[in-house]
């Protein structure tokens, strides 16, 4: 059982960076892959990104593509979302989710079992 907590949202301009954290809570964090997503209340939830258990490979969304970065410290149970030159359209609840441990990154919502509450990103003009 894993439980994920989300921080470092907030209020920004466009064209600004924001780091979100995801603290993680239970054994083994390092044995689980990691994604990031996104949500609003016009859209369903949208993978951000994902890296992989082992930390060797990450995974990117098209409309994030060269403007996130995903990282994680195992030993401080902690994956995290760069995000640099954010525009309207990030704008968002985002959520961090795992997997269930050693399976592949995926970037469907569904293959995630578990879930942190969220939290909101706004970006102003």
């Amino acid at each position: 059982q894993v439980q994920l907590v989300e921080s470092g949202g907030g209020l920004v301009q466009a064209g600004g960076s924001l780091k979100l954290s995801c603290a993680a809570s239970g054994r083994s964090f390092s044995s689980y892959p990691m994604g990031w997503f996104h949500q609003t209340r016009e859209k369903e939830r949208e993978f951000v990104a994902g890296i992989t258990w082992d930390d060797s490979t990450t995974y990117y969304g098209e409309t994030v593509k060269g403007r996130a970065t995903i990282s994680r410290e195992n030993d401080k149970n902690t994956v995290y979302l760069q995000m640099n030159s954010l525009q309207l359209e990030d704008t968002a609840v985002y959520y961090c989710a795992a997997r269930r441990p050693y399976r592949t990154t995926s970037r469907l919502p569904n293959d995630y079992v578990y879930w942190g509450q969220g939290t909101q990103v706004t970006v102003s003009s």
